[in-house]
């Protein structure tokens, strides 16, 4: 079986990440990191007053331009960053909606005590907690599928999702983000023996593979009733979390998967008999999603996101994912951010 083969490639993880990996399917709801009670309406404190603002929600939006444009950094302390500030003892943390199957994104990971969260947006999560609170490690991590993470910040149960979440214009809609901290394109993982080349008419009668809400989905999706993509192509398999395409793959219950490069590589490196298909066929842009109306908190990370440029996320960079995507980290930096004007 593919698992059983890929035990040799898993560095750091050994046999009982490959189990992991089988069982993620029938886990993925399980292994939801525990939940403090809910947190308590916090008093309003009063703050340095904001220039008013929000995101872009233009008619005709262009995804190009969207991910880049964004509210001013702001280090003032609004009424969404007090009553964070307020939550006392134990629940006195940022809460944050993360991914925990996504290896050196956001996964657990099995050789170190309590399986520790550990990845690059894990990292980045911590520096947030920092800035805001002056702990890193005043962070409650919720674990949300890919379908979850916008009704997960609608519904006030995490104060932001950081978790590889692409900004788009149907997004943008319902949520606020941040400026883009990292630049990936959609990409076809499959079998090293298949015939799939890449994102083409190789996928004519082939079954792919892709997380419920993510972009991936969308596109094929578009692309299949607009006729850039073969008639033929099966897209009805969907699932919560997109390690779980990984597993259908290798159970060859589908027979390719779509997903951000980024994600791709990372599971290529958890099994060697599967690769990368072709080049990347979209530009995206990740990045940290909040409430609409949030603003002093967008400006608040937008500031962090300034400092974390320039000292942080190169490090991060090294660390989880330069054996995936390469040493050489330029294709992977964002644009400069467009800040919105009088905001």
């Amino acid at each position: 079986m593919y698992v059983s083969r890929a035990r040799t490639s898993l560095r750091g993880w050994g046999g009982v990440a490959a189990m992991a990996v089988l069982c993620a399917l029938a886990l993925a709801f399980a292994l939801l990191l525990p939940c403090t009670q809910k947190t308590p309406d916090a008093p309003r404190q009063a703050g340095r007053k904001l220039a008013t603002g929000t995101q872009a929600r233009v008619d005709g939006c262009e995804d190009a331009e969207a991910h880049r444009q964004t509210l001013a950094p702001s280090g003032a302390d609004g009424p969404t960053i007090a009553a964070i500030k307020a939550r006392t003892g134990a629940k006195r943390k940022l809460i944050v909606g993360v991914d925990q199957n996504s290896y050196h994104w956001g996964y657990r990971n099995p050789n170190t005590e309590g399986a520790q969260l550990e990845g690059f947006d894990i990292d980045l999560a911590h520096q947030i907690a920092q800035d805001i609170l002056g702990d890193p490690d005043a962070v409650q991590f919720k674990a949300i599928p890919t379908s979850r993470r916008i009704p997960a910040i609608q519904d006030g149960r995490v104060d932001m999702v950081v978790r590889t979440m692409t900004i788009t214009c149907e997004r943008l809609q319902q949520v606020a983000f941040s400026a883009p901290y990292f630049k990936t394109g959609q990409q076809v993982l499959a079998s090293k023996s298949s015939p799939v080349t890449g994102y083409n008419d190789s996928l004519a009668h082939k079954k792919v593979c892709t997380a419920a809400g993510s972009t991936a989905y969308a596109k094929l999706d578009a692309d299949k009733k607009a006729g850039r993509l073969p008639a033929s192509t099966d897209i009805s398999t969907t699932v919560p979390n997109q390690l779980d395409c990984l597993v259908r793959l290798q159970l060859g219950e589908a027979d390719a998967v779509v997903t951000d490069g980024a994600l791709a590589a990372s599971q290529a490196a958890q099994d060697p008999t599967v690769e990368l298909k072709g080049a990347a066929f979209t530009e995206e842009y990740y990045g940290v999603a909040m409430k609409e109306d949030a603003t002093d908190l967008v400006r608040r990370v937008n500031r962090v996101l300034v400092d974390y440029r320039a000292h942080g996320w190169q490090t991060s960079y090294d660390r989880w994912l330069s054996a995936t995507l390469g040493e050489d980290p330029s294709a992977s930096k964002p644009p400069e951010p467009q800040y919105l004007r009088g905001s």
